[in-house]
This record gives structure tokens, C-alpha cells and sequence, in this order.
């Protein structure tokens, strides 16, 4: 067989194939459940795709929230970026309101992969701007306790006064302790971030605070050991390295603040990050 003919065989075939299709007994049972399953897949990675932009959204505006916080170390009016900073998280949590109007009546842990960036996302924020208000850890339960929505379903608009009135009902979203964690986790390198802030500004007093709370954070999850997500374990390392570079901002400031201006006291931590940075390899 040439290879023109073999090219012939090979069309026949398929418009053969097409043919067979097309003439399928479509009352078939199993041809009915297959297009049910096709159904079901499409709606389901429909679903999923969604939950990823909404994420992606959380992400986004969870991250502009950090931003502005860290302007708290620039500017007098503290209070102000405060609420700023609530006012946009407030906006973040009706995004995190159509995750959970997406997951209603869902096995949330079948597309936990799409939203869990997220969710950890704003979980860094609000502990973050919790912890510059209060100076305390911002728990799992208080942060549930403000995802709870209430949604309304709107009635057919019709102009007949027999349509049914719009019901209510009420939806709550649950951070699960992983997506937690891990939100912590990353909240000790903003911490970090805020101490080198607060050195340029010649504040000596927050750095001592935040090197108490972040070695509180890291003999927390010296609890957890290996038992905890893999992703936790991944981030003890940045842990760590947040706690070494604040703990080096107390000993500069304590061993030498006194003879160093306080204009300068940040251009020596960062001198010495750096160099902490490049012996570990991360630079």
C-alpha cells in the first residue's frame, strides 16, 4: 500500500467513524449517562475556573491592603490608613462572599486548589493590620466570624402581584487551620518588613515588640512539627529567616544604637540583612 492509498484508508475510516456517531442511538442508557457525566464535568470545571478569578481578585486587593498598611511607619495619621486598609478588606471579604455562594451545596475541599491563594492572601492581610492595632494575634475564630453573609435570592421579575417575594438566606465561609497557618506564616515577612520601617523612622520600641510576637509565632509552630501540611513546613525556613533578621535589629539597636544616629540605624540593618541574605543564599 502506497502512501496515497494509505492517506484514503485513513479518511474512509474516519468519516466511517463520523458517520457511526452520528447514526448513535441516542436513547441508548449509556450514551445518556455519558452526556450526563459530560454535563456534569463542564459545569464542574466551569465552577472551578470562576473560583480562580474570584481568587485571583482576593489576592489583588488583599496585597494592595498590605501596601497601604505599611505606610503606618511614614505618616502621622495612623488611624486614617487604618481604616482605609478596613474599608478595603471589607470589600475583600464580598469578594470572598461569591467564593462561598459558589461553594454552596459544594464539597469545598473538590475545589479548595482554586481559592486557596486567596484566602491565604487575606488572612496575611487582616492579621497583618489586626496585629498593628491590637499588637496580638488575630485568631482562626474571629477571622470565620466575619464571613458570615447574607445573600438574597432575587424573585422572576414579573409584573404580576402573585410573584413570589425575594428569600434571604444566610452563607458563612470557613478559613479551614491550613489556609491559616500558612496566611501567618507569611505574615512574619511583612512583620519583618515593618520593623526595618519603624528602625528608619527611629522607633526602637516596636522591634523589641515584634521580635517577642514572632518568637512566640515560631515556637507555635515548633508545635506542629512535621505533622502539619507540607506548605507549613515549607515556610518554617522564611519564618525563621523573618525572626533572625528582626532579632539582628535588636542587637544592632541595643548594642550599638547609642552610638549610632537614629537616621542611620536603618542603613545598618539593611547593610547587615543583606549580607545575612547572601551568606544563606537568598540574594
Amino acid at each position: 500500500m502506497n502512501k496515497r492509498e494509505g492517506e484514503g484508508w485513513s479518511r474512509r475510516n474516519a468519516e466511517a467513524a463520523q458517520e457511526r456517531d452520528a447514526h448513535a442511538n441516542s436513547s441508548s442508557p449509556v450514551i445518556a449517562a455519558f452526556k450526563v457525566f459530560q454535563q456534569e464535568l463542564d459545569t464542574r470545571h466551569d465552577k472551578y475556573e470562576r473560583l480562580i478569578k474570584i481568587s485571583r481578585d482576593v489576592t489583588i486587593e488583599s496585597k494592595r491592603s498590605i501596601f497601604l498598611l505599611h505606610r503606618v511607619t511614614n505618616i502621622p495619621d495612623t488611624e486614617g490608613v487604618l481604616n482605609e486598609a478596613e474599608s478595603k478588606l471589607d470589600g475583600v471579604r464580598q469578594k470572598i462572599g461569591q467564593i462561598a455562594e459558589e461553594l454552596r451545596g459544594e464539597d469545598i475541599y473538590q475545589f479548595h486548589r482554586a481559592f486557596t491563594p486567596g484566602i491565604q492572601e487575606y488572612v496575611e492581610a487582616v492579621t497583618f493590620l489586626h496585629y498593628i492595632r491590637h499588637r496580638s494575634l488575630l485568631s482562626l475564630e474571629e477571622i470565620n466570624a466575619r464571613l458570615v453573609f447574607m445573600k438574597t435570592d432575587n424573585a422572576d421579575p414579573k409584573d404580576s402581584a402573585e410573584a413570589p417575594p425575594s428569600s434571604a438566606h444566610v452563607l458563612t465561609f470557613q478559613v479551614t487551620p491550613a489556609d491559616y497557618l500558612l496566611g501567618v506564616a507569611d505574615l512574619t515577612g511583612e512583620l519583618m518588613r515593618l520593623c526595618i520601617g519603624s528602625v528608619g523612622n527611629g522607633d526602637i520600641d516596636t522591634p523589641f515588640q515584634l521580635s517577642q510576637f514572632l518568637r512566640q509565632i515560631h515556637d507555635g509552630f515548633s508545635y506542629i512539627g512535621n505533622t502539619g501540611p507540607y506548605e507549613v513546613s515549607k515556610k518554617l525556613h522564611t519564618l525563621r529567616q523573618s525572626l533572625g533578621k528582626v532579632e539582628d535589629a535588636c542587637y544592632t539597636l541595643r548594642v550599638r544604637g547609642s552610638e549610632i544616629p537614629k537616621h542611620m540605624l536603618a542603613d545598618v540593618f539593611c547593610t547587615r540583612t543583606t549580607h545575612m541574605d547572601t551568606e544563606e543564599g537568598v540574594v
